[in-house]
């Protein structure tokens, strides 16, 4: 039987590979579904635009990591994050071998402020997205599609929201990551069914329209909404 120093010794190259996080953070402002974005420090990417994101260091996990990349970039640290994807192919990072693995995270943009500005630090419409830096855009993407799966299950879109909210708020936020109009009628009917919603008594204030009710999610569901969701599968490419 072999020991781990053998195996290492006669498997060298397997162990000289990178493993990275990359951090899409959604936020959502003007009705629109917004990325944090920075540009790129590689000669090789000159210009373009890249996600945050970090090497994994050799004594820290894969959750840790991501948590480490959005407080030293950000500032930010109390935010939802959920693992999506693992993207392992061979040409996607100039500098060598490179498996990264995504996560996306859901923030009020009016709650937090950045406390990073290094190289551009900037929200960016997700609709307006063009060439990226690596393979960050197909990341972006692959993120975006995970999303708008698990807002129609999970109560997760309250974090880009405010504490309280109206149903129109909440039809706009819906529309603007799902990039569709949805029927007044019907989303209102199919959120009340959800049970997520407590009606506060209360109405709109200082609006251009006609007021609405105010609502907020359920204490029950906790801060980010995490009750409610099921462990999302690891995915490998």
């Amino acid at each position: 039987m072999k020991n781990a120093a053998l195996e290492k010794s006669s498997h060298l190259e397997y162990f000289n590979i990178a493993i990275s996080v990359d951090c899409v953070i959604f936020g959502y402002e003007d009705k629109q579904l917004k990325v944090l974005l920075i540009k790129s420090d590689l000669e090789e990417f000159e210009g373009m635009w890249s996600l945050l994101g970090d090497l994994v260091r050799p004594d820290e996990d894969l959750e840790a990591a991501s948590y480490r990349v959005l407080q030293e970039r950000t500032g930010l640290d109390d935010v939802y994050l959920e693992q999506v994807y693992t993207f392992g192919a061979t040409g996607r990072h100039p500098s060598g071998r490179v498996i990264t693995t995504a996560y996306y995270a859901l923030v009020n943009i009016h709650t937090y402020k950045l406390a990073n500005t290094d190289n551009e630090l900037h929200w960016h419409p997700v609709s307006e997205l063009g060439t990226m830096a690596f393979d960050h855009k197909n990341i972006v993407d692959t993120c975006l599609k995970r999303l708008q799966e698990a807002v129609l299950e999970h109560p997760i879109v309250f974090n880009l929201l405010p504490k309280k909210f109206s149903l129109r708020e909440l039809q706009d936020v819906y529309e603007a990551i799902l990039g569709v109009e949805l029927d007044r009628r019907n989303f209102r009917k199919r959120i009340t069914l959800k049970g997520w919603l407590d009606d506060l008594n209360e109405m709109e204030e200082d609006v251009p329209h006609r007021p609405g009710k105010v609502y907020c999610l359920k204490e029950v569901f906790g801060r980010h909404g995490k009750k409610a969701l099921k462990p999302a599968p690891v995915l490998h490419s």
